[in-house]
C-alpha cells in the first residue's frame, strides 16, 4: 500500500528475520532427514523448533503481507462502485479487519495463563512462544489496518485510491 506508516524502516529487518527463519527450518528439516536415512536417527528438537518457526513465519508474514496489501481479495466488485461506493466498502472492510483482530488478541488472551505455563514436551520451551504469535499477528494487522481506517476517514472518497490503487483505478489482476 501506499500509506507510510512507522514500520516502515523495520520492513527490512522483519524481512530479514523471516528469511532467517526459512532457512533455519529448511536446514533443521533437511539436516534431520538427512540424520535418519543415513544413520537411522535424527535431532529430537528440530521437529518441534521447525514447527514453532513455521508459526512465527505464517503469522509475520501474515503482518508483512497486510502492510503490502497482497492478502487475497475479492475486489471485482468493489472495482464496479462509484468512488464513495468504493471508499464505504474499504471502510467496513477495514473495521471489520480490526474487530476480527480483535477477537484473535482476545483469544490469545484468554488462552495466554495456559500457553505460559504449559512448556513443550521436547524442548521445555513454554507454548506461549507459539500460541502468542496471536499478540504479533493480531496487534500489527490492527495496528495497520486502524492507520488505513484513520487514513480513509479523514481523505474521503479521494483516500480510497491511495489505500487500495488497484480497487480504486478498476484495475483487473489476473
Amino acid at each position: 500500500m501506499a500509506l507510510p506508516d512507522a514500520a516502515a524502516p523495520s520492513a527490512g529487518a522483519i524481512e530479514a528475520l523471516l528469511s532467517a527463519l526459512l532457512v533455519a527450518m529448511v536446514l533443521m528439516v533437511l539436516g534431520n532427514v538427512v540424520l535418519r536415512y543415513a544413520f537411522g536417527t535424527g535431532i529430537v528438537v528440530s521437529e518441534e523448533l521447525s514447527r514453532l518457526g513455521l508459526v512465527w513465519l505464517t503469522f509475520i508474514g501474515a503482518v508483512v503481507a497486510w502492510r503490502r496489501g497482497a492478502h487475497l481479495g475479492m475486489d471485482g466488485f468493489v472495482s464496479l462502485l462509484p468512488p464513495a461506493g468504493r471508499w464505504l466498502c474499504l471502510l467496513v472492510s477495514e473495521a471489520l479487519t480490526l474487530v476480527c483482530c480483535g477477537v484473535v488478541i482476545a483469544g490469545t488472551w484468554q488462552q495466554h495463563d495456559i500457553s505460559a505455563t504449559t512448556n513443550s514436551l521436547v524442548t521445555g520451551i513454554p507454548l506461549i512462544w507459539m500460541y502468542g504469535m496471536g499478540y504479533v499477528a493480531g496487534g500489527g494487522i490492527g495496528l495497520l489496518a486502524a492507520q488505513r481506517l484513520v487514513h480513509l476517514l479523514r481523505g474521503g472518497p479521494a483516500a480510497a485510491a491511495r489505500v487500495a490503487p488497484a480497487v480504486a483505478s478498476n484495475e483487473v489482476v489476473a
